[in-house]
């Protein structure tokens, strides 16, 4: 703005230069032609009162060298007298060395004068100026006169006359730059301060404002910029709190979402379809979809939108590492209010666990109906049998009954494990949280199986420290899960083989390991196990009198002790079960 400011100083400078140089020429010129007019007049008025002198006095005969001398000293001018052959006969210039070229200009005169010339001027270079007249006398050509001076005077007057010009135009140019500075600084800096403005503005720093310090159409400048800016700052901050909200929900919103451009090129992903799909955003910004979108499900459902130009909502099954996820993929096309085609958004809502929980439940529903119908069949055999005449016989009729019986109670048993269940899942289940010793409940649990493992000959051995191994929990709770997993270990392994619970008392933490030498499961078995109704060796299971469900509410009677289990297996040489316990109360 400093060139601005400078700029207009300069032209207003150079204009009123312009114009007093313009002036002064003018000025100087009419002094002059002003000058030699007058100079003009008064030589002539002279020669005309010279000439009638001599004339009244009686001609050039009577004339003296005295009086011509002293007219010559008055009008400060050479005075030079010639007869009519132009021959000298008075000049009142002492310096006789430039007698020669004056005597040239004489002759030259008369030489070119008319015949009925009486008087005239001749001017010699612009040096000398001379006049001339005849003398008459008796109506006779006498002689003549010449009055010649030189124009140094005029000269220096000239001179002088530029000299006063150029000192009063200096001053005047030093005032006008000193006016002319205040005058331009004055409505210049209102202007300079609102292009400061707007250039701040055009930056994006809306904060900026400029001085309202005039009342004039500065001032009216001035005001119109901070109102601009003031409503600059304002929509910006509704913008960037829009577009904040916008970008948090975008971002931490719990689906996927791309959005791509109408050229194909894709210019938006967030942060769940990010870690959803594993993909880095500097390879698939600003890239077309078909070339870094690799399932071509999603890729042709693209193409239909941009085919059809309507929604599309499908649901997909996508590889993705290791495993295969169901999502339900939203197709929308961005049409403006002006009908103009914007895009595509693609929203990914993953509906993998809501699969899960819909097989989960498919499975239990089977699975149940499976359980149920084995043992209602079985007594409603078993009765049809007895009512068709097998009652008459007490030993089939004793044996009959106790079957119904066995069946009843495994119907029972089933009917309370699938309650005992359903009543750990809830969110409302507690437990009787107290320190307990752990050796003394699994010594329990131990003594409470040994008969079914004397049955079978299996030998049942507990290893502990005799000191205490103090845990929270719940005592019956902990109890059943000892008790299940001692009745799976003992139900799966074979005659004359051990069963053994192994008690580790360390720092923060209890550990029990319950080992058996039954049959053993594959290791693609082991993440099924504690699935509800999930069995191994099903017939083994079966006739053992299980239900399916112990090792399912063992895992989460675990959970709410904040416990965990592990198990490691080989088949033919048994299975271990780790369970891991904390002994801080302050952990629940």
């Amino acid at each position: 703005m400093t060139k601005y400011r400078s700029r207009l100083l300069i032209a207003l400078i150079t204009l009123i230069i312009v114009v007093l140089l313009g002036l002064g020429i003018v000025l100087g010129q009419l002094y002059k032609n002003d000058y030699f007019n007058n100079f003009n007049d008064r030589l002539t008025n002279e020669i005309n009162i010279v000439s009638y002198f001599i004339e009244d006095k009686g001609g050039i005969s009577s004339l003296k060298v005295q009086e011509i001398d002293e007219i010559g000293e008055v009008l400060k001018t050479r005075v030079t007298i010639v007869d009519d052959h132009g021959v000298i006969l008075f000049d009142t210039e002492s310096d006789k060395t430039r007698m020669s070229k004056h005597v040239e200009i004489i002759e030259e005169v008369l030489s070119g004068k008319g015949q009925k010339e009486r008087e005239g001027k001749y001017s010699y270079g612009s040096q000398v100026q001379y006049f001339w007249k005849t003398i008459e006398r008796n109506g006779q050509i006498e002689g003549y006169l010449f009055l010649s001076t030189k124009v140094n005077e005029m000269r220096d007057v000239y001179n002088h006359l530029w000299w006063v010009l150029s000192v009063s135009l200096g001053l005047a140019l030093l005032v006008i730059i000193l006016l002319g500075s205040k005058i331009t600084s004055r409505y210049t800096k209102p202007i300079e301060s609102a292009t400061n403005v707007a250039i701040e503005l055009a930056k994006g720093n809306y904060r900026a404002r400029t001085y309202e310090d005039h009342i004039d159409e500065t001032g009216m400048l001035s005001a119109s910029i901070n109102v601009l800016a003031r409503n600059l700052q304002e929509l910006m901050k509704s913008q960037e709190m829009q577009q904040d909200r916008l970008s948090t929900l975008i971002e931490n919103m719990g689906s996927g979402l791309i959005l791509i451009d109408k050229r194909g090129y894709i210019n938006l992903i967030n942060k769940t379809y990010k870690e959803t799909f594993q993909v880095d955003p500097g390879e698939y910004l600003y890239r077309l979809y078909h070339e870094v979108i690799e399932h071509k499900e999603i890729s042709s459902l693209v193409e239909e939108i941009f085919m059809t130009e309507k929604k599309i909502k499908k649901q997909v099954v996508l590889p993705l590492s290791i495993e295969r996820r169901y999502f339900e993929v939203y197709g929308v096309p961005i049409i403006s209010s002006h009908n103009v085609w914007k895009g595509v958004l693609l929203v990914f809502h993953e509906i993998t666990e809501l699969k899960k929980l819909e097989q989960v439940r498919k499975d239990f529903v089977a699975n149940v109906s499976h359980e149920l119908k084995t043992p209602i069949t079985s007594i409603k055999g078993f009765s049809e049998t007895l009512l068709d005449g097998a009652m008459e016989d007490k030993q089939t009729l004793e044996a009959f009954i106790n079957i119904i019986l066995k069946e009843s109670d495994r119907l029972q048993m089933l009917v309370e494990d699938l309650l005992e269940l359903s009543r750990i899942e809830q969110h409302g289940f507690n437990l009787n949280i107290e320190n307990l010793d752990l050796n003394k409940h699994i010594s329990e649990a131990v003594t409470m199986v040994e008969a079914r493992a004397s049955e079978k000959k299996i030998t049942l051995e507990l290893k502990a420290d005799r000191s205490s191994t103090m845990i929270p929990g719940d005592g019956n709770r902990l109890k059943q899960v000892f008790i299940n997993l001692l009745t799976n270990a003992i139900a799966y392994t074979p005659s004359g083989g051990a069963v053994s619970v192994e008690i580790i008392n360390q720092p923060g933490n209890a550990i029990v390991h319950v080992r058996d030498t039954g049959i053993g499961m594959d290791s693609s078995e082991i993440p099924r196990i504690f699935e509800r109704f999930y069995r191994v060796d099903k017939a083994r299971s079966r006739n053992s009198g299980g239900t399916g469900l112990g090792l399912a509410i063992v895992k989460h009677i675990m959970e709410a002790h904040k416990g965990a289990i592990e198990v490691q297996s080989e088949v033919g040489k048994g299975t271990m079960f780790t369970l891991k316990f904390k002994k801080e109360m302050d952990k629940f």
